[in-house]
Order: structure tokens, then C-alpha cells, then sequence
């Protein structure tokens, strides 16, 4: 049987021990007949509605969306960055830079992001698990839905058990992302006291995942759901949710001092650290288990068990979509994930494998307003709204680390966003929505959907993206490579870089696992591409170790182009990219030219308006409403990649120089300086967040890390 850990700090008495599966044992305070309620599907998925309520709504406003995610983890890494300056922005900045080395801990506003009237990430998430173990209890006490749990067998009352048990875990993981070691609650009713070790929650909960899997039915096939439907929590979905908490569980993560770590069984931790312990913050040290190649096993098989179980989730090679109607070219898989994403609220995208769901025009929505395309529009009645843009791309990663020939660049990155129907520049100057921040992510864009919503912002109805087939891929790339199986780890490594690029010949991934160092290396690079913008990059970063090596390149690469800018007025990377102080734009009406406004996968690098490609804007704004000059809507780049050499003949064409690099020059303390400000590349990165004071005083513990209490 496992055992589970309690810790207490900060209070008398100690609290009893309490087995993994001894919830299974408890009794629930149930309003409601457990038999009643949970003797059919019906009712059974009446009562699991209400946590995936709370969960949609805590994930889009807390922790995945907005909230936390918002704060930090779009804006937090080598790839990505904070849009505004950091003086203005202090709450995120802080936190994202990892508290200044850890010397600001002390100072920083606890309230800032876990709000101390319990409306916070923190309290929301423990929402969602006390309406998870309602629905637990009360199918482990009814008669009918706990015959078919001990079966061990696919049922439809085992598919909503599982559905509950995966619910639960879900909101545990990011429990553990963000405040590290927490309350581990599993009685309905129980308040969350205590902090409990993160290694024995991460095996607890493994657990519990692998014995609901056999219950469960792969994505497409839930009984009693339509097969398109992706917002329930599937067999699939359990797959890779194993896989995911394995890795982290298995990776090194920053751990207080004043912890006493044990595993699931109850037994002390071993721990292999990395760098030195950060005094700034008590003392706090990065480290993951010495059991972690087990962990990397679990997550090898369940990985591998997702892929098997994949049902209606597909892995696109080739892109499905043919010519458009004006000769639009796509010829783009990972583009075409993205387009899916951007349909109307029914669909679901054929890659995802779970989406959390948001109503067009109902829900208030973070897709496209701080993960999408930045717009200068009115927050009603614009085309498009208002769009602020928090995710934005450091420049020299665009520049610099993404290969010119991968075709996922230019649909991860735009050096344009829009206003009033028109296509502008992004200046480098800090600030937000297109009026500044720079360079931006570009996978969500009102431009792109079906019906984009001009009525008001922060309404696309764009579901959240939380686990698709390509995270599958990757995982298990990673826990091969981990566990001495190369050939199977390079072979799905391939399958994702071999896509992305038009030919075998230009992803050349022998080269780049060459370049890389190591297949593992190359893996955890691959998944930058792949999810860039997406807030994946830091934590990947965090847990595989590699975060101290990511910033030191990229502050030196950020350094040496600035350099190159200020003596040369350009700077030329190792890719062949250039990056120039000036650029020339030109407003034009390509609808006249190129036959269509909103421009698809490139194939003429010397077009200045399809290139770089997937931009431009709306085809058809007039269809809801705009009724503005439409000459000039698309925006003509020249001078992007390559230095100009005639910028006069240019001039003469209409074409305006604009500053591009020298706005990086005049703003170089925020590229440079800010970058990850104090952190010495050698101390435990300080990524966790504060508890709120109410939190901690009735949980009876205190916060770590040198954060305040009060």
C-alpha cells in the first residue's frame, strides 16, 4: 500500500499519516444519494459538469490563459518575452526574471498573482479538486459505479471515474508547476492543510492514473459523447497525462530547504543537485530524484500507450488542404493546426487530444487577445479588437536560432499585427497590443477565423490547446532517449522536424543532433520549435536542466547583435539571417496584387508581401462591417533578412525607411539588461510562486523560498 507524507511547517503538531489509497476507504459528507446520482451515465455526468465548469474556468483565468501562465511562463523564457517595460510591469517582470536571483523574494507583493481573497490560481485549483473528490467518493460509494471501477475493465461508469481521477490530477499538476510542494486533499470537504512533499503527490496521483487507464475509452470513442467532441477527458488523455507528470516528476525542480522530501511509499528522497543553493532565498536548491531514469520508464510507456490509444487524434505529416480559391498555398501541417483552432466553436482541432472549451462571443477568452496576433483595435465594434499581445518572441531567437527554412518560424512569429482593418509594423519600443513589444505570436489571429468576433474582445471562443499529439511525439522521443532507446527516440524526433521543413534534405536531423550536443539535447530543442509562444519552453527548461545553458546563450547572442548593430548597423547570425537598424515598408492593396489579403505558407521569398509569410490581414473585413479605405491594407517588407542595398531606389518606390535594429539600440536595457535580470546562471532558479497570506494562515504552513507570510 502506498503511504502519503504530510509535512507541517510552521505548526504545533504533527499531522497523521495517510496512505495513497486511503481515500479510496473514506466517507464521503454526501447532500445527495451516491446510488441515485451515480447508478447511470446520465446523472454521473451531470454532477462530473460542474468541475469541468470550474476547471475551464481556472484554467482559461488562472492558470493557462491568463493569471499565472500570463504572468510568467509566455513571457519567461529564452524564447519569450514581456512585452512592456520592465518598470511598468514589476508583478510579472519580477517573477519571470526569477525575482532578481532570488534577492527579491522578500519584497515581492504575495498578493500580486494569489490574491488574498481567495480568488486566486491557488484556491481555484483546490475548487476544482474538492468538486473531483465529490464525484470520487460518491462513485466509490455507490453500489453500481464501484462494481464496474473494481472491474478493472472499459465502462461507461469507469470512463466518468477516470474522467473524475484525471480531473483531479490535472489540477495537481499545476499545483506542483507553480507553488512546488502543497496540501495533498483527497476527502471531499477537507480542508487543504499541511504541505506535503511534491514527490510523494506526483506518485500518488501516477498511481491513481494508471489504475483508472484500463477503464477508459481512447479520445473519439467516449460512450455517450459525440466522436468530434475533445473537451472530455479521455483514455488518450490519461496516456499522456502520465507521460507529462512523469517527466516532471522526474526533473530537476527548485525545493526548499525546510522540506523533508519522501517519495509515494513514504521513504526519504535521494536527490542529484545542479549548481549551488540559492542564499537569496533560503537556501533553496535545484535538484530532481536519483530514481528519475524509473519515472523516465512510466512516462516511455504511457507515451508510447497514448500513441496506441490515439483514436481521433491524428498526427498530420502532410498537410490535408489543397489550393485555395484565389491559389493560396498551404502545404503546411503545423500551420494547419493552428487554422483548425480558429473554426467555429464545434470544431475541435484533428491533432488536439483534449481542449478545454470557450463560447464565441460568451466566455472571456486569452486567445486571441494575449496568446495571438497583436491589434490597436477599440475593445468593441473594431476589426479586429483590441489585441495586447503578452506573448512576444525575443528577437534574437527569431532571428538568430529558428532556421530560416523551417515553416514553423513564420507562423510562430509575425513582425506585424493590425489595426482598423490594416496591416503595421511591430515596433521594438515597449509597450503593447501593435503599438509596440515587438516582435509577437502569431498561431492565434482574429484575421484567421471563421468569424472573428468584432463586437468585443476577449470573446474569439478560441478553446484552449492544453495536450495534442505532437506533445505525444516529443515525450516519448524524451523518455527513450533517457532510457537507452535511440532508434525509437530519433525516429519520433523525425516525424516532428521532418514535417516542418520542406524537404528531408533541409531538416537534416543528424546535423542537428550533431549541432545539439546529444539526441536528448536535440529533443528538448525540437519541442522549442514546436511550442514556441506557447508558455511549454520554461518549464521544459527548468525540469530537463538545460535553463541556466538557454539563457547564457541567449543573453550572449542578444549581446552580440545589439554590438553588431551599434558598429555595423546590422549584425549577421550563424543561420545567415541578417538583422538590420532600418528596415523599408510600403502600404499596399495586394487583394489588386496577389489576388488575396491574408497571405498562407510563402513560396517566394522575394515577394515583399507574402514574405515572411502568414500575415496580412482579414480578406473580406467589409463582410462585417469595415467600411475603410481598402488600398492600402497589406504591408510590403524589404530588408527584413538581408541587408538593402539601395535604400534610395527604394524610397523612390514608395517605400518608407523605418527603424528596426536601432530601436533594439535605443531600448537596450530591456532586450539586454532585463533579460532575466540578476540570475548568475549558477544558483536555484527562484520559478515558484507565493502563497497568499489567507491561504497560508489557514493551511497552518508557511511559504518558502524567502517569501513573505503576512
Amino acid at each position: 500500500m502506498k503511504k502519503f507524507i504530510y509535512t507541517t511547517l510552521g505548526v504545533a503538531g504533527a499531522l497523521s499519516f495517510a496512505a495513497c489509497d486511503d481515500y479510496l476507504d473514506t466517507s464521503s459528507p454526501s447532500i445527495v444519494d451516491a446510488n441515485f446520482v451515480f447508478s447511470n451515465t446520465t446523472t454521473a455526468r451531470a454532477a462530473l459538469e460542474g468541475g469541468y465548469e470550474a476547471w475551464r474556468s481556472t484554467a482559461n483565468s488562472y492558470v493557462f490563459g491568463a493569471g499565472l501562465f500570463y504572468a510568467a511562463d509566455i513571457a519567461g523564457s529564452d524564447i519569450e518575452r514581456h512585452p512592456e517595460a520592465y518598470a511598468n510591469q514589476a508583478a510579472r517582470h519580477i517573477p519571470e526574471s526569477f525575482y532578481g536571483n532570488g534577492t527579491q523574494t522578500e519584497k515581492y507583493d504575495i498578493d500580486s498573482y494569489s490574491s488574498n481573497n481567495n480568488s486566486g490560481a491557488y484556491t481555484q485549483l483546490y475548487n476544482v479538486i474538492g468538486k473531483a473528490n465529490a464525484v470520487i467518493q460518491g462513485m466509490e460509494e455507490s453500489s453500481t459505479a464501484s462494481e464496474a471501477i473494481k472491474s478493472g475493465e472499459q465502462s461507461a461508469i469507469g470512463q466518468l471515474y477516470g474522467e473524475a481521477v484525471a480531473l483531479r490530477a490535472t489540477a495537481y499538476r499545476e499545483l506542483l508547476k507553480y507553488y512546488g510542494d502543497v496540501p495533498f486533499v483527497t476527502v471531499f470537504g477537507e480542508e487543504a492543510g499541511g504541505l506535503a512533499s511534491r514527490d510523494s503527490i506526483y506518485d500518488c496521483i501516477i498511481a491513481d492514473l494508471i489504475k483508472v487507464e484500463p477503464l477508459m475509452y481512447p479520445v473519439g470513442s467516449i460512450p455517450n459523447t459525440d466522436s468530434k467532441v475533445k473537451n472530455y477527458f479521455s483514455q488518450t488523455y490519461v496516456d499522456g497525462l502520465i507521460g507529462r507528470l512523469a517527466l516532471e516528476a522526474a526533473g530537476y525542480q527548485t525545493r526548499r530547504a525546510d522540506m523533508t522530501y519522501v517519495d509515494g511509499d513514504g521513504n526519504p528522497v535521494q536527490f542529484e543537485t545542479l549548481g549551488k543553493a540559492n542564499a537569496n532565498a533560503a537556501n533553496a536548491f535545484y535538484a530532481r530524484r536519483s530514481d528519475y531514469k524509473d519515472l523516465y520508464e512510466t512516462a516511455k510507456t504511457y507515451f508510447k500507450a497514448a500513441i496506441d490509444h490515439a483514436g481521433t487524434a491524428k498526427f498530420y505529416s502532410t498537410d490535408p488542404r489543397s489550393t485555395g480559391k484565389a491559389g493560396q498555398v498551404f502545404n503546411n501541417p503545423f500551420q494547419y493546426f493552428f487554422q483548425q483552432m480558429m473554426e467555429d466553436d464545434a470544431t475541435y482541432a484533428d491533432e488536439s487530444i483534449y481542449e478545454y472549451p470557450m463560447q464565441y462571443n460568451v466566455t472571456s477568452d486569452e486567445r486571441t487577445y494575449s496568446s495571438g496576433r497583436p491589434g490597436t483595435g477599440g475593445s468593441k465594434n473594431a476589426y479586429p479588437c483590441k489585441c495586447y499581445g503578452q506573448a512576444r518572441i525575443n528577437p534574437a531567437y527569431y532571428y538568430g536560432i529558428f532556421d530560416p527554412n523551417d515553416m514553423r518560424r513564420d507562423v510562430t512569429a509575425t513582425v506585424t499585427g493590425t489595426t482598423a482593418g490594416t496591416e503595421i509594423i511591430l515596433p521594438f519600443t515597449p509597450g503593447s497590443q501593435a503599438k509596440g513589444g515587438g516582435i509577437a505570436l502569431n498561431k492565434w489571429d482574429d484575421n484567421r477565423m471563421t468569424t472573428p468576433n468584432t463586437v468585443a474582445q476577449r470573446k474569439s471562443g478560441i478553446n484552449g490547446p492544453y495536450m495534442r499529439m505532437s506533445e505525444i511525439y516529443l515525450g516519448y522521443a524524451e523518455a527513450c532517449a533517457v532510457t537507452g532507446d535511440e532508434g525509437e527516440a530519433k525516429t519520433y524526433l523525425k516525424l516532428i522536424r521532418e514535417r516542418s521543413f520542406p524537404t528531408v534534405a533541409l531538416a537534416n536531423t543528424d546535423k542537428f543532433i550533431s549541432d545539439c550536443g546529444s539526441l536528448f539535447n536535440a529533443i528538448i530543442e525540437e519541442r522549442g520549435f514546436e511550442y514556441a509562444g506557447e508558455g511549454d519552453r520554461r518549464f521544459t527548461l527548468i525540469r530537463t536542466g538545460r535553463l541556466p545553458w538557454a539563457i547564457k546563450r541567449i543573453k550572449e547572442l542578444t549581446t552580440d547583435m545589439l554590438d553588431g548593430i551599434k558598429a555595423n548597423g546590422s549584425y549577421t547570425f550563424a543561420n545567415g539571417n541578417v538583422i538590420s537598424d532600418y528596415i523599408y515598408t510600403k502600404a499596399v492593396d495586394a487583394q489588386d496584387s496577389i489576388g488575396y489579403r491574408l497571405t498562407t505558407q510563402c513560396t517566394d521569398e522575394t515577394n515583399p508581401i507574402t514574405y515572411p509569410g502568414w500575415r496580412g490581414v482579414n480578406d473580406d473585413w467589409s463582410a462585417f462591417g469595415w467600411t475603410a479605405n481598402t488600398a492600402t491594407t497589406n504591408l510590403a517588407i524589404q530588408g527584413l533578412f538581408a541587408a538593402v542595398a539601395d535604400g534610395a531606389a527604394l524610397e523612390a518606390d514608395g517605400y518608407t525607411k523605418t527603424s528596426w535594429g536601432q530601436q533594439l539600440l535605443d531600448n537596450r536595457d530591456e532586450y539586454e539588461k532585463y533579460l532575466f535580470y540578476l540570475y548568475d546562471y549558477e544558483s536555484a532558479p527562484i520559478y515558484l510562486w507565493p502563497i497568499s497570506p489567507n491561504a497560508v494562515a489557514m493551511g497552518g504552513f508557511s511559504n518558502g523560498y524567502g517569501f513573505q507570510n503576512e
